[in-house]
């Protein structure tokens, strides 16, 4: 069986954990605190970061986008990317702004600072970083529901790796009870339907200990 090395609020994992799902592909999951720098881990990957995804033959895959365009070629049906070029190019072009762009503005002064900061046992959380993680994702909450008001999908007419990735990030951030849901209907109208789908179960059953997420959290119509 696969395993899945990860963090459970970590957006790039729960990413890896719903491609797999989407494709019903069996996998198990492993936690991997990564700041203990564990010899067996970082042969898997030097980077020492998760998501690791370890095939049954031993081969290792790392990264989340190179881990789910990997799926997409082992395992095509069904797609998480479109057919045509350039709708593939926008499905990319989506997933790398929340893998990367709400990553660094959002994810990381919210998860970063009330979470790993938390099991880490460094720092107390810089509260300058959290309201700069508050006020930065309004924009792309209203981004989300500019593309969603244009298209069936945030990148086309079908469900995609695009929105897989900002569901991911979203997901994280409202355990946390920090996503302004009802300041922007057009983007929780668009998360409940891709947080209906039966492969966001297991990240909406997701609890970590002390930590408990708002009562929304699993409710699918909110």
């Amino acid at each position: 069986m696969r395993i899945l090395y990860h963090l459970w609020l970590s957006p790039h994992c729960r990413k890896v954990r719903v491609v797999l799902s989407e494709k019903k592909l069996e996998f198990g999951l492993q936690t991997e605190n990564t700041w203990q720098r564990r010899p067996e881990f970082l042969a898997l990957n030097p980077a020492g970061e998760v998501p690791v995804l370890l095939e049954p033959d031993g081969t290792s895959v790392s990264d989340s986008q190179t881990i789910c365009e990997y799926l997409e070629e082992v395992a095509p049906y069904p797609p998480i990317l479109p057919t045509d070029p350039v709708q593939r190019a926008e499905a990319r072009r989506i997933t790398a702004w929340f893998d990367m762009k709400f990553s660094s503005e959002v994810s990381e002064n919210l998860i970063g600072e009330k979470i790993m900061k938390r099991f880490l046992k460094t720092d107390a959380p810089n509260s300058a970083l959290i309201r700069a993680g508050k006020k930065n994702i309004h924009y792309h909450l209203e981004y989300i529901g500019w593309l969603s008001e244009r298209r069936n999908w945030l990148a086309g007419d079908e469900l995609s790796i695009a929105d897989i990735s900002a569901a991911a990030h979203l997901s994280s951030i409202d355990y946390l009870d920090d996503v302004p849901w009802e300041e922007h209907p057009p983007a929780k109208e668009w998360y409940m339907r891709i947080k209906s789908r039966p492969s966001f179960r297991a990240i909406l059953a997701d609890h970590l200990p002390g930590e408990p997420p708002p009562k929304h959290y699993a409710n699918l119509d909110f």
